[in-house]
């Protein structure tokens, strides 16, 4: 025996129980069939199975385990944010959040991956993060067996069967899944922008939006298709991406079926049945379909053009306005010829301006110096070594002799076709200056 002494009688029957054979655990529970020796840790334990959460939200059903959570949870539904940054100024639901945030001020992100060296303010989202490396999606769906790297991944995703939609806008009524999406949704309304560039002072209504615009000065791109090796600077562009390879398209149009790969693209395309134009002008009430038509509308309004033309430097409102533009630089006024790149283009007005003196015999084609005109003969007439030299009028071989690779214009021989082409640029040098 232990020794041990008990203050009361039913301490020590408790006591006894812990050094018994079977640990006399008669408290089992129906779900697991658990055993436990006392009724409390029966009690202690059923809490812990998602299915018996006692707090129930009374707007959207969630269930909770603790009441507290229920209180922050109903906050999502009223929109109260009680505790406030006292250096920005932002509000949030709950303590924890505005704890986490107080960080991106300060910086510190005490977490660290051991792959990648990434940091992170929360422990939750490190163990999410190393998902990313181990491939591991421990969260299955039960209806279609689709499996998710993060709980909240899954509860999101069996909306999409029960179509369940609990967080509606109050501004236009329009219903959403997410609570998260809801608080982002609402700013399309406000025009809050709460995110600001600290390179370019551009503003932002989503933090993710601004990590993603921040790439485009960095020109960072961590997310690479392991098919076609392709890189992405957004993690929804790259897996929007991976669907091209796979050819799956998961979102039927429930009006004339056709299929899409993302669930934005198909929201976009019912509102071509619907003729449904939630985003208005606050200027001059023009309506469209589309949050980005209505972004490059306003434009017209603020005369803002972000887009400049690096050959002329025009600007534009539209990327696609400066695209179509660009186009006119690359025309060849004499020969109406598309060139695709500026550096071409100026290579081929050279070519115009040229003497003729580097054309070659066989196709008439003219190039600016000597070696790009030896390129051409070995690439394009390779069959026949004899031509017609428009510099020296000789008929001498570009082919390799027993001896190696003969100049043209000099006949001097090299063995490698390399430094021919670099002493033909010599000849290119000499007859720029006569």
């Amino acid at each position: 025996m232990s020794g041990r002494r008990g203050k009361t009688s039913g301490s020590l029957v408790k006591h006894k129980r812990s050094h018994s054979a079977s640990g006399n655990k008669s408290y089992e529970y129906d779900v697991c069939k658990k055993r436990f020796t006392y009724s409390g840790n029966l009690m202690k334990h059923r809490t812990t199975h998602a299915r018996d959460k006692p707090y129930e939200c009374d707007v959207c059903q969630k269930r909770f385990r603790q009441s507290g959570n229920l209180v922050s949870h109903r906050r999502t539904h009223t929109g109260e944010k009680p505790y406030e940054c006292d250096v920005c100024k932002k509000r949030f639901g709950q303590s924890n959040n505005l704890k986490y945030h107080k960080n991106t001020h300060t910086g510190y992100k005490p977490y660290e991956c051991d792959v990648c060296k990434k940091r992170f303010t929360q422990s939750g989202n490190l163990v999410n993060h190393r998902r990313t490396h181990t491939g591991e999606k421990p969260y299955e769906c039960d209806v279609c067996k689709k499996r998710f790297t993060h709980s909240c991944n899954l509860v999101n995703h069996r909306r999409t069967h029960t179509r369940d939609k609990p967080y509606q806008c109050d501004v236009c009524k329009k219903r959403f899944t997410e609570s998260g999406t809801l608080v982002k949704h609402r700013r399309t309304h406000t025009g809050e922008k709460p995110y600001e560039c600290d390179i370019c002072n551009v503003r932002f209504s989503q933090s993710a939006t601004l990590t993603a615009h921040k790439r485009t000065h960095t020109r960072d791109k961590p997310y690479q298709c392991d098919v076609c090796k392709g890189r992405f600077s957004h993690s929804a562009s790259f897996v929007y991406h991976k669907k091209t390879h796979t050819g799956q398209k998961p979102y039927e149009c429930d009006v004339c079926k056709k299929r899409f790969i993302g669930s934005g693209t198909l929201m976009k395309h019912k509102r071509t049945h619907t003729g449904n134009k939630p985003y208005e002008c606050d200027v001059c009430n023009a309506k469209f379909a589309h949050s980005r038509d209505m972004v490059l509308h306003k434009r017209k309004h603020t005369e803002k053009k972000p887009y400049e033309c690096d050959i002329c430097k025009k600007r534009f409102a539209q990327k696609s306005s400066v695209t179509h533009h660009k186009k006119q630089h690359l025309l060849c006024n004499t020969c109406s010829r598309e060139i695709v790149q500026p550096q071409d283009l100026n290579e081929h007005f050279f070519v115009f301006e040229h003497d003729g003196k580097c054309s070659c015999s066989k196709c008439d084609k003219r190039f600016i110096n000597f070696m790009k005109l030896v390129q051409h003969i070995a690439r394009q007439h390779g069959n026949d070594g004899n031509y017609q030299c428009s510099l020296c009028q000789e008929l001498e071989s570009t082919q390799p002799t027993g001896v190696g690779y003969v100049c043209c214009v000099c006949d001097v021989v090299f063995v490698v076709l390399g430094e021919l082409e670099d002493h033909m640029a010599t000849h290119d040098t000499m007859s720029a200056h006569d």
